[in-house]
């Protein structure tokens, strides 16, 4: 008997008695990751609301994990691996942005259909989020006490808040590069909020002024760049999307909503970054 024009033929060599092997769902975990949605209403949408959000977390916990690994990279003068793990980061924060269009599905008048099931529960609680803006730069001790409930979580925050983020390291490497770094800068309190300095725009100047005698800080500057544009980009369509699904409501864990959202847009990670543009 002729086979269909589109059957595919089970090659020999695919395993297929895997008794007491490891299968791909067991190394995923599946039946905990897909067992993971628990609808707290009858309606549809609500299980695109959460995926959306459990995807989400997953990606920026590998944005996490990829910062750490290049502010050790670059602790190490391994600037070949830091330029992939950020150059990796980049896409993982355009993929986070798509999936807000995703979101868009999601009518205003269905998402009050469950919205009150929600409770206090924000992405503003988001873990892994604090820790990507904390490795980022974006150091507020404040935002510690909306994870002080959960000892794991706080302890590790605490940790990050007090240690270097990405770009105080890539200012260590200005300054072992022979650039005249403001030892204030060298020596600061990490946990607080970083304020652009002279000193360190005017060797981004030198950089981008000689990009040939400094390849390897004009291309990290670049990948730095890149990652605030995506960073940006991920905050403006999240902005947009509270927007267009609950307008000016107040967020479900007490933010004033979008206009909370709005303010995130003025915060740089780098800013001498941006103000070079500007020097050049």
């Amino acid at each position: 008997m002729d086979k269909p024009e589109n059957y595919r033929e089970l090659e020999q060599s695919i395993h297929t008695d895997l008794k007491d092997k490891l299968t791909y769902s067991q190394y995923l975990h599946l039946s905990e990751v897909l067992g993971a949605q628990e609808l707290r209403s009858e309606e549809h949408d609500e299980m695109l609301f959460i995926i959306i959000h459990q995807a989400s977390e997953l990606w920026l916990k590998l944005a996490g994990y990829e910062i750490e690994a290049a502010i050790k990279n670059l602790q190490q003068h391994d600037f070949r691996q830091a330029f992939k793990v950020i150059a990796r980061v980049k896409l993982i924060l355009n993929q986070l942005t798509q999936s807000w269009s995703i979101l868009s599905t999601l009518t205003p008048v269905d998402y009050l259909k469950f919205r009150d099931t929600l409770g206090p529960a924000s992405g503003f609680q988001s873990y892994t989020y604090r820790k990507l803006e904390f490795l980022l730069g974006n150091k507020n001790r404040k935002l510690l006490e909306v994870h002080r409930h959960d000892t794991e979580v706080y302890s590790d925050l605490q940790r990050i808040l007090t240690e270097p983020s990405l770009y105080d390291v890539v200012i260590r490497q200005l300054s072992e590069s022979g650039f005249k770094i403001n030892q204030t800068m060298l020596m600061r309190d990490y946990s607080q909020p970083y304020q652009a300095d002279h000193s360190v725009l005017e060797a981004w100047r030198d950089i981008y002024m000689s990009p040939d005698k400094h390849f390897e800080l004009y291309e990290l500057a670049e990948k730095l760049v890149d990652i605030e544009d995506a960073f940006q980009n991920w905050r403006f369509k999240h902005m947009s999307t509270v927007k267009r699904i609950i307008g000016n409501r107040r967020g479900t864990g007490g933010s004033s909503g979008v206009v909370f959202l709005e303010k995130a847009l003025d915060v740089s990670f780098f800013p001498e970054l941006l103000n070079v543009r500007t020097e050049l």
